[in-house]
């Protein structure tokens, strides 16, 4: 079965991880849809219609994305702003097309995961932090999953981990 995998990234020609993960699932397109939202709507009008009739052809959505200032790009959040519609989403008999879909995030993340342990320099958990996902996809009677997520990128990165990220990534994918 296929997964859509929706990305978002403001800057994909400058990213390091984000770019190297779509690169690598490219290579498998029997498997893998790839919707990078900045790219088709560069100009930020979102074709609400074509986005809600493309996710209601997938059970499994992943959302692909740099994970910064405890949240995610602007164009994912307008996307749910938009998308996530009172009568498609939720909120009616005719409502929760995203109803039983598996839905999970994939992050990077420039600091180390120590960082979002209790007591450390973020004090909270990255579950504690994503909660409102979680509660958002609830609400609209998905099944969201646990996170993919890359961490240390700004500060520990090497060819080596990021190959291994890609390896991980194709592997939680396969298991999604």
């Amino acid at each position: 079965m296929k997964t859509l995998i929706i990305i978002t990234h403001p800057d994909i020609n400058h990213s390091v991880v984000n770019k190297r993960w779509m690169e690598e699932l490219k290579k498998y397109p029997d498997e893998f849809r790839l919707h990078h939202l900045d790219t088709i709507y560069p100009d930020g009008i979102i074709d609400v219609a074509s986005e809600q009739a493309l996710v209601e052809q997938f059970d499994r959505i992943i959302f692909q994305f740099p994970y910064y200032w405890f949240y995610a790009p602007p164009m994912l959040k307008k996307w749910f702003d938009e998308v996530l519609l009172h009568g498609w989403a939720y909120g009616s008999k005719s409502g929760y097309k995203l109803q039983g879909k598996k839905i999970a995030l994939a992050m990077s993340l420039g600091v180390e995961e120590e960082e979002y342990a209790p007591g450390a320099r973020y004090r909270y958990s990255l579950k504690t932090l994503t909660a409102p996902f979680e509660l958002s996809f609830d609400y609209v009677k998905a099944d969201y999953r646990p996170f993919f997520a890359f961490y240390g990128l700004e500060y520990n990165l090497s060819d080596e981990r990021l190959e291994q990220s890609v390896v991980d990534y194709l592997a939680y994918l396969r298991k999604f």
